[in-house]
């Protein structure tokens, strides 16, 4: 009974020492990028020695792997949860409203799935693991649209549930595009909420009919200045 336990103390242990690894990492790669750091600057970082870090991980491409997939899933449970929370009858303002805020408030994580995204075109295996985890994202919404028809009436231009879901993630995709740019959380989660309600509705936000895109009324610093180095000297 004393081994059990003594072997149950170890365990929880080694799961805090690898947890604490993995949240270490993440504000590590998100600040400097995959590729970038060390073993050395991770272990740095989690207050942890060079043997705590292989009695876990092989090397740094085993920890961002692990990384990624814990927080690709976390993500995807955000969405299917976010999705779930109206009856048949899907209210696709409100379900707009709660996506944008679970998938666009994290900045940091998209540095690190676009780091992600490199390195996955450049090795098949990993590229197999992004791809699951965009379906993951699909599947959760084409499931809640599939649950919503006959109550909820979809544009015939999407075609189905799966053309739907394929355009959701596109926007996002798009959207934060530029959001890892212009670090305009506010502009981005305004624009993915009027681009995701024009998609699912054929109609325009009800906070949009102007015709003015969410972003158009401020610019970020970057753009001005590529505008006034641009401009002709007298």
């Amino acid at each position: 009974m004393a081994v059990g336990g003594t072997a149950g103390r170890v365990t929880r242990r080694r799961l805090r020492t690898r947890a604490n690894l993995l949240e270490a990492a993440f504000s590590v790669f998100a600040a400097k990028g995959f590729g970038h750091v060390s073993i050395e600057e991770v272990c740095e970082a989690a207050g942890y020695t060079r043997g705590a870090f292989y009695s876990n991980f092989a090397g740094l491409d085993e920890l961002f792997f692990a990384l990624y997939t814990e927080r690709a899933e976390l993500i995807a449970e955000q969405v299917a949860g976010a999705l779930a929370q109206d009856g048949p009858d899907l209210d696709v303002p409100a379900a707009v409203d709660r996506v944008t805020e679970v998938l666009l408030l994290d900045r940091d994580w998209l540095l690190v799935k676009t780091d992600f995204l490199v390195h996955a075109a450049r090795d098949p295996e990993v590229a197999r693991a992004l791809l699951e985890h965009r379906a993951r994202l699909r599947r959760a919404v084409e499931d809640r649209l599939a649950r919503a028809c006959g109550h909820t009436e979809l544009p015939a231009v999407l075609g189905d549930v799966e053309g739907a879901a394929h355009a959701v993630v596109a926007a996002y995709d798009g959207v934060t595009t530029r959001l890892l740019l212009d670090r305009d959380v506010a502009g981005a989660r305004a624009w993915l909420k009027q681009l995701l309600t024009a998609l699912l509705t054929g109609q325009q936000s009800p906070r949009n009919r102007k015709g003015r895109s969410p972003w158009t009324p401020t610019s970020s610093s970057s753009e001005r200045d590529s505008r006034a180095s641009s401009r002709p000297t007298s």
